[in-house]
């Protein structure tokens, strides 16, 4: 064990790649979410709102048990609960392959999977910050543009096995878990924390309530995502109710597929020239102005033109987002923790920003202006917050890396 990240070494690197195989498994099933908010609509007699609380808290508990996995990180479990968040990843899937109602699904793909996501998500993200000094944005972004991956080939996968293959929705569920399960596999084997587990110490650190930037920065990270995952979600049934397409998943794919290049370009800008959180901050003002205008956009060219845009931004306001956040600890030994406390805070958007704005459609007749606008204006608040945590952290002082 060395005292300092070691940011050249093939060993570095590698847990980059490794991570990136995390983001595919976990967000990268998040952000394909739409396909399966896309089927269930279909398939099952429940409103968007209800469907898209098992999108929701599936994140929730994405984020949520970082709290709890986080702490166990910096105490040194970080092996049997990364094994854990595998074993019920896999299970998860193949227990919705089996399943034939509401409850079911909901029991097995939002909470079961969601646990899952917790357990392998933050440790993954907190031993790699271990690694990274120089180069952290970078690695988080290589690491984050799994997430993009992962939501291009899931969805693929299940459109493909579902609607063209008659290969039928169980089936498809468990093919999804052999994919995991494969490429989990070299995770179990060379995943392993840099420093020397930290026993003793609280769950929570109290003394990061009593620091402005953090406080601020959580709160801007929690509006951003109130309303980041609205388009996620709902992009598809917009696109095929509103608008007419036949065939959204070319939507999503493309929403998530640019995401490869969001989460690489603005993380090597940030690590270069910007920094983190100042590559964040425009990135957040972006986004809202462009689901602000996705409320004009009637056509199938122009819902073309967004996904673009929008998956971009969004993809990388999703990097920067855990890149800042391993930064808000002046001791990397609370890393796990102070970023498991983002997580968490962060959890309660993930978890009720979809459903309000699926409520929020059923409330105004199946029109999405409303919605949209919901989105637009949590995001800018986000925005204004984050430029906040800024200034809190750096005072007024324009050119400085942050």
């Amino acid at each position: 064990m060395t005292s300092q990240p070691t940011s050249s070494s093939f060993k570095a690197w590698l847990h980059a790649g490794l991570l990136h195989i995390v983001f595919f498994n976990t967000w990268g099933v998040a952000n394909g979410y739409g396909i399966f908010q896309q089927y269930y609509s279909q398939t099952l007699t429940e409103s968007a709102s209800s469907i898209s609380w098992i999108g929701g808290l599936q994140i929730f508990l994405l984020f949520s048990v970082g709290v709890i996995t986080g702490r166990l990180t910096d105490a040194g479990y970080f092996r049997p609960i990364f094994a854990f968040g595998v074993f019920l990843q896999v299970l998860a899937l193949f227990m919705t392959s089996l399943c034939t109602t509401y409850w079911q699904i909901f029991l097995a793909q939002s909470v079961c999977l969601g646990l899952g996501n917790g357990c392998t998500f933050c440790p993954a993200l907190a031993i790699l910050s271990q690694y990274f000094k120089k180069y952290r944005a970078f690695a988080v972004g290589l690491a984050a543009a799994g997430a993009a991956v992962g939501g291009l080939v899931y969805p693929v996968l299940i459109n493909w096995l579902i609607f063209y293959d008659n290969v039928g929705f169980p089936w498809t569920l468990r093919t999804m878990g052999f994919v995991m399960l494969a490429t989990y596999i070299p995770c179990l084997i060379w995943f392993e924390p840099r420093l020397p587990p930290r026993r003793s110490g609280p769950w929570i650190d109290k003394s990061a309530f009593t620091e402005l930037p953090f406080i601020l920065f959580s709160m801007s990270m929690f509006f951003n995502f109130w309303g980041l995952y609205f388009a996620f979600f709902y992009l598809g049934t917009y696109a095929r109710d509103q608008v007419g397409i036949s065939e959204p998943i070319y939507l999503l794919m493309i929403l998530n597929g640019v995401g490869i290049f969001g989460r690489i370009a603005p993380s090597l800008i940030a690590d270069k020239w910007t920094g983190m959180l100042n590559a964040l901050i425009p990135l957040s003002f972006c986004s809202s102005l462009l689901v602000y205008c996705w409320a004009a956009v009637k056509s199938t060219g122009g819902l073309y033109v967004f996904a673009v845009i929008y998956g971009f931004a969004a993809a990388a306001l999703q990097a920067l987002f855990p890149a800042v956040a391993t930064t808000m600890t002046p001791d990397p030994s609370r890393t796990g923790t102070r970023v498991g406390m983002i997580l968490g805070i962060v959890s309660f958007a993930n978890l009720t920003g979809p459903a309000i704005c699926g409520a929020i459609i059923n409330k105004s007749n199946g029109r999405y202006l409303e919605a949209e606008m919901f989105a637009a204006s949590s995001i800018l608040v986000g925005a204004f917050m984050a430029l906040a945590a800024r200034i809190a952290k750096t005072g007024f002082v324009l050119k400085v890396k942050v």
